[in-house]
Order: C-alpha cells, then structure tokens, then sequence
C-alpha cells in the first residue's frame, strides 16, 4: 500500500468514533463472570482452626489460605504469608521495610546512598514507578529469549554494593512474554554479589496465565537459592488477580523462614490482620490446584481468541514493514510490539487521536525513558472480539503512518 492509502484508511478509521482503552492488562467481565461463584462460597465465617475470620488477627494469613499458596508455588505452608489483595501492596512494603528497617542482619538500605536495583527492560512499570518514588536508582538490564543478559547481570551485582534488588518476571514477563530457562534462575541463584543483603522481587503473577496447550514450567527459585547458600535471596510475590477478581483477590508471599519471620514483624506493626473472610471464601472457592488449573484453561478460552486476532492483525499490516517485529507469547496478557527507532511515541498519540488508549511510550523502561523509543504495549484482555480485531488494526496502521510506510 501507498503512504497515501494507509493514510486514508487512517483517517477514515478516525471517524468511527472508537473509544477503546488497551492500556492496562485487565480481565475482561466474562472473565470476571467465572468466579462469581465467590459470593456464594461461604456457608459459614468459621476457618478449619476455628478462627472467626471476622475478627482481628491472623497476620500471615489463614492456615488453609497458606496452604493453598503454598500448593500453587511449591513451597512450604511455613514459608507463605497470605496478606492484602494485591501482591503490588506486598511489594512496596517489602521495599519500604528494607528502606526503612533493612532486611534480616543487615542495616537499612538507605543507611548508605545510592540504593541501586537491576530492572529487566522492557518491563513491569509499577515495578519502577516504587523505585523512583522511594529515590531508587535503577539501571537497564536487557530482556533475552532466555530471560536476561546474565553475564551483565552477574558482572554488575559483583563489581557495586550499591545494587541491593532486582525486579523479576519470570514467566510470561510484563510485557515481552518471556519465560526465564532454569540455567537463568540457577545463575541469578547463586551469582556472587558485592551486596550481602541483595534481594531478588520475584514477580510470579502470571504462573497459570497460559495461552497455548504447553503447561511451562521452571526451576524453583526459592529452592536454588537454598542449595546455592543464598536461602534469603529471593522472595516471591503472587496474587489470584487475574484468577479469581481482579479488584478483590488474595495476595501471597513466600520465602525463607527468616523472611517470613522479618516480614511478620514489621507487618504486624501495619495492620491487625488481614481480610480474612475474603482469605476464606477464595479458599472454599479456589480449594486446591486442580481446580485453579481447570478455572485458568477458562480464562485461556477466552483470551486465546483475542491474542489470536491481534497477531492475525499486526500480520496483515505490519508483516511486510522492514523493522517492525513483535512477541507472540505463549501466556500472560501482553503483546511487546517493536517499532523502528522514534516511532512509539508517534504511534501512540496517533491512536490516542483515533480512540485507542494505550499505555504511555515509554512506560516499560524506568522514568519512562526508552532509548530507542521503539517499543509499545498491547494489551489484548479487556475489549471485546469486535473491538480487539478493530484496535489491532487501527494500532498498525497508526504505526505506518508514523514511519510513512
């Protein structure tokens, strides 16, 4: 096609009048409509100890709540907090205590400036937005088929003790889809760092999330830290987020005894206990994890068909258009579509103009920066079948028309 005919389909997609809202990776309300089962869970407040989960109390969580964690992630019932109803709240305040309080054995962070943390690009923007509220530094790693540039990773955390953290999505990342190999986590397990208190924030938000008939699996990092002599090193985040409701799910965190003990501490300073009425009816719900698997091939039922049309789309408009590429992951809720160098922005706002909301440029790199400013975030879940093949197709062509081609 000519620039002036894609310019022209352009301005003709401008006058549907779309308002489409992409911008974030939320479920969609059928899938919502699975679970709202969770209303009527419950046929009583009493938990299996006798707890009356109306009542103050229970700061790591209820006992059956920990245990399905614990089922879900592979670890010890021991080595679960069950607490809020986002795993984003658990990390900020794993953050803030670090900050604040320092992590088990050591002083605090910010006894000594700068605090520094390794952030896998592109990547998870709230991730960042805590570092730069809490004045973290944050350095660019790459993001590979493998997961990450490991011996940069492993050659920066040795050579500065200012590196405390790294921000990790290791299965289906935010938003490139990738999936870190075992070799991977066994390296970042055990790497040698210059900081005897460095932390890994293992983001698992998206372990069931697939979108093809392989089940990935992955090394347990809790369990290669354990054998590497590097047991406290990681602490890993997961939520029912995206399994049950969005809004009102449960968070989960697991580590080491002596993190959970650390956490349990400092936690119980903040709050009284948690809710654990919502704890239980997504317990009764949930119970164990042949169901969530069995609830999860439902959501892949419905975001399959959606991730489908996108690729179908970027295909028919963008497959011939040197240096334009994209990820087609195999789970999660984003697609990482890749423009030449200084086109995101463009395409971006040219959307915007057509009724498209996407996320900001930008947003995948810390401070919004992308060097290249070549990558953009789709996020196929929330609109409709009608509304996704339209967006996807007025998204490619807002690209062409930003790169004239």
């Amino acid at each position: 096609m000519s620039t002036v005919s894609i310019q022209s389909q352009y301005d003709a997609f401008k006058q549907l009048g779309l308002k489409l809202d992409m911008s974030r990776g939320k479920p969609a309300p059928e899938q919502l409509d699975l679970s709202n089962a969770l209303m009527a869970a419950l046929d009583g407040y009493t938990a299996n100890d006798g707890t009356d989960t109306r009542n103050y109390g229970g700061g790591v969580g209820l006992p059956e709540a920990r245990a399905l964690f614990a089922e879900l992630l592979d670890v010890p019932a021991a080595q679960v907090v069950v607490d809020s109803s986002a795993s984003l709240s658990l990390m900020h305040d794993v953050i803030v205590y670090s900050l604040l309080l320092g992590v088990p054995g050591h002083a605090p962070w910010m006894s000594s400036q700068p605090v520094t943390f390794l952030c896998p690009v592109p990547g998870y923007d709230r991730h960042f937005a805590i570092c730069e509220q809490r004045g973290i530094k944050m350095i660019n790693v790459p993001m590979t088929e493998d997961g990450l540039d490991m011996d940069l990773v492993e050659r920066l955390v040795a050579e500065d003790a200012s590196i405390k953290g790294m921000w990790c999505v290791p299965k289906y990342s935010n938003p490139g889809g990738v999936v870190y190999s075992d070799d991977t986590v066994r390296r970042l397990a055990a790497m040698k760092t210059a900081a005897p208190d460095f932390r890994l924030m293992w983001d698992d938000a998206y372990r069931f999330h697939h979108l093809g008939d392989e089940k990935i699996g992955m090394a347990n990092i809790l369990d290669e830290c354990a054998k590497a002599g590097n047991p406290d090193r990681a602490i890993v985040f997961a939520s029912s987020s995206k399994v049950s409701w969005a809004g009102s799910g449960v968070a989960a965190l697991a580590a080491s005894p002596a993190n959970i003990a650390w956490w349990t501490r400092h936690a119980g300073i903040r709050s009284i206990g948690p809710d654990k009425v919502n704890q239980l009816r997504h317990v009764r719900f949930l119970k164990d994890k042949a169901t969530v698997e069995a609830l999860m091939e439902q959501h892949r039922a419905l975001l399959k068909p959606k991730f489908d049309i996108v690729l179908a789309q970027l295909e028919e408009y963008l497959g011939q258009v040197e240096g334009v590429s994209w990820t087609r992951p195999k789970g999660g809720y984003f697609i990482d579509l890749v423009t030449p160098p200084g086109a995101a922005k463009r395409t971006v706002a040219l959307a915007k103009e057509a009724g498209i909301t996407l996320t900001p440029a930008g947003a995948a790199y810390p401070y919004g920066v992308d060097p290249d400013d070549s990558h953009i975030r789709i996020a196929p879940s929330f609109p409709s079948l009608d509304e996704i093949r339209q967006a996807a197709k007025g998204i490619a062509l807002c690209l062409r028309v930003a790169i004239g081609k």
